[in-house]
């Protein structure tokens, strides 16, 4: 079920985001060689306890997860495209690495992404996560009162496309407030002028998640939630939660 939030609802929003931005900076800050995954996802927890917010992705179990998720990150690397689990991997010296991170705060959800690389980063890499960035703002921009929700699709997948980038098949943005995972949708690729109408109060997370070989498709590692890129080839990943308001779209884990 959708909700339109309120602008006091949508001020409340801003603080749980501002804990998310919070943490994926600490994240990126603690990145480096030889630094683990479980290192990293403390981390993240030590930034949700100092702010009183939870987490909403620990614990959380869709219908297609084996296990609850037993994070407060997903921390994906190089061909993982989403939802690696954090584990005793030790970072390497060019890694690729998608960090996503929500905080539940007052009653309120916030989601982000973002991608780097640790220490020297490859070209390719650099010009992918650009990519991954300029879709994600460009989906944004197209997030106002009068579009759609397939201006936005729309939007992103133009920049990936004339990249030469694959997206991921199947997998896209959606609505957020009082849970994580609301009602809509939000494509990374599709027709504009498709869709639901933009509103004012409607709060989206938008995320691109491009493939750096040009293709869509992906599989499930073993552990059931690691999604990996068929061809082998590095991804990124980056996300905002974006408030459509009537004076322009409202990023609040910025």
């Amino acid at each position: 079920m959708m909700e339109l939030k309120t602008d006091t609802s949508i001020d409340a929003m801003y603080e749980a985001g501002q804990v998310v931005a919070s943490a994926l900076t600490a994240v990126r800050k603690a990145a480096d060689v030889g630094v683990s995954l479980l290192e990293l996802d403390e981390v993240a927890r030590e930034v949700l306890r100092a702010a009183g917010a939870t987490s909403p992705f620990l614990g959380y179990r869709p219908s297609f997860a084996p296990t609850p998720f037993p994070a407060v990150i997903c921390a994906s690397v190089n061909d993982a495209i989403v939802h690696g689990i954090p584990d005793g991997y030790r970072l390497r010296d060019g890694d690729l690495v998608s960090i996503d991170c929500g905080a539940q705060l007052g009653g309120w959800a916030g989601d982000s992404a973002i991608s780097f690389t640790v220490g020297t980063p490859r070209p390719a890499d650099v010009r992918l996560i650009e990519t991954t960035e300029r879709a994600l703002a460009a989906g944004i921009g197209a997030a106002v009162v009068g579009n759609r929700i397939g201006d936005i699709a729309h939007a992103i997948g133009t920049v990936c496309r004339e990249a030469g980038y694959g997206i991921m098949d199947g997998f896209g943005g959606h609505g957020i407030g009082r849970r994580m995972h609301e009602d809509p949708s939000v494509p990374n690729e599709g027709p504009r002028g498709r869709g639901m109408p933009l509103r004012h109060g409607l709060v989206l997370a938008i995320e691109p998640m491009l493939i750096a070989g040009g293709d869509d498709a992906w599989h499930a590692d073993g552990d059931g939630w690691t999604l990996r890129t068929n061809d082998g080839s590095r991804a990124a990943h980056a996300e905002h939660t974006v408030a459509i308001t009537a004076s322009g779209p409202r990023t609040l884990t910025a």
